[in-house]
């Protein structure tokens, strides 16, 4: 943890750690606004999340065997992965730079619909043929020493950072290996960055969520880079294993100002002279309702052209309550169509009532999902209604 820890700081980003705590999935939004994502080692995910029990292919004496031989990693965090899904979920809505190391690429597959061998020594090597060599994924014996080759694919962010460490145009490294578990299908979404030898992915990415200097990164690993170091020693096995710590924060931090961009309020449009006489006039209508209201004057707002004005406007503009209009009446200003404010509000109120009953029977992960939903319609719709506005005021003038 320390190392993962190390590398975002070194590179100028400040990690938050989200605690493992029961609940903390409903939570999640205490910790707005996020600029990025990093899921690193954990146990198994729950096989729920990917595949149904009956067709995994192993027996329930294998599921048992795996069990006895991968005791801590397969023991399931339901917890954890509810903050985790939720969290790669959220990455994936809203494109916030997320790299998954080891489980936390598996996590990102799975959050798009990818599915996961239970056991790679018993699913891969049954289905594999000629022209694959079994790899050694877990070596509890050599623990951190343990390496196995991976062939890393052209034109991906992989190669680039590795680029210099292939040896004799084999485009090839070391890496190491902790993990039983692994990509059986990769979600559509992504592309494979590497392969080791029996054909397992070993990375992959969004390459259309790829452009670190604009704020975008998506990325899952299954071997661990920050950990390939020299026995003894802080030095890595190669220069490009702290790239991918390296461009996630730049990502981290261009998302930043993106998104600080856009949440910056922008200055109120400058009215033309016509609309800014149409708002003196409106201003100067709810000023003498006012005034009217305060002298409990029982002036006709038919004797005071000036009040059409204020009561055009919120005819067209507000649905208004039984008290606003019997106060409105009050001061003398005509209210049109009463009938239809009523039923507006009336409709109004059967809506809410029949969305209480229905969010009273949905569960907190799922009001969680609604309200991140809503969260960003908000979003969106401010930013298209200041565009609208702009728009408007450039028409006007």
């Amino acid at each position: 943890g320390e190392y993962h820890l190390d590398l975002i700081v070194r590179y100028g980003a400040v990690p938050i750690i989200v605690p493992r705590v029961s609940g903390i999935h409903t939570l999640l939004d205490s910790f707005e606004p996020i600029h990025g994502v990093l899921l690193c080692e954990g146990e198994d995910i729950d096989p729920s999340h990917y595949d149904d029990a009956d067709l995994c292919g192993l027996t329930p004496e294998e599921l048992e065997q795996i069990r006895q031989l991968h005791p801590s990693d397969a023991t399931i965090d339901k917890e954890k992965d509810s903050i985790e899904l939720r969290l790669a979920k959220l990455c994936l809505e809203r494109n916030i730079p997320y790299l998954g190391i080891c489980r936390g690429s598996q996590m990102l597959n799975v959050s798009c619909g990818g599915k996961l061998y239970q056991d790679i020594e018993k699913e891969l090597l049954q289905k594999n043929h000629d022209g694959f060599q079994r790899v050694v994924h877990m070596d509890y014996g050599n623990y951190d020493g343990h390496r196995h080759s991976i062939n890393v694919m052209a034109n991906t962010p992989l190669h680039d950072w590795f680029n210099d460490s292939f040896v004799d145009d084999k485009m090839e490294i070391m890496v190491n290996s902790y993990h039983h578990q692994g990509v059986k299908i990769l979600a559509e979404r992504f592309v494979p960055m590497a392969f080791s030898p029996d054909g397992l992915i070993e990375g992959f990415y969004d390459p259309n969520n790829y452009n670190p200097e604009d704020g975008k990164f998506i990325m899952g690993l299954q071997f661990h880079p920050e950990r390939m170091r020299n026995h003894d020693s802080d030095e890595f096995d190669y220069p490009g294993c702290s790239k991918a710590y390296q461009e996630f924060v730049t990502a981290v931090i261009a998302y930043e100002k993106k998104l600080s961009s856009s949440m910056l309020v922008p200055k109120s449009p400058k009215l033309n002279e016509e609309l800014e006489q149409k708002r003196k006039l409106i201003l100067r209508s709810f000023s003498m309702a006012r005034d009217i209201y305060k002298s409990d004057s029982h002036m006709v707002a038919n004797r005071n052209p000036e009040l059409e004005a204020g009561a055009d406007f919120l005819q067209a503009n507000t649905a208004l309550s039984l008290q606003q209009e019997n106060r409105l009446k009050q001061v003398g200003a005509t209210i049109r169509n009463g009938a239809s404010y009523s039923h507006k509000m009336k409709l109004n109120q059967m809506r809410e009532k029949a969305a209480r009953n229905m969010m009273s029977n949905m569960s907190v992960e799922q009001l969680t999902d609604l309200v991140s939903f809503y969260g960003l319609m908000h979003q969106i719709c401010s930013e298209t209604i200041d565009r609208k506005m702009h728009e408007l005021v450039v028409e006007e003038s």
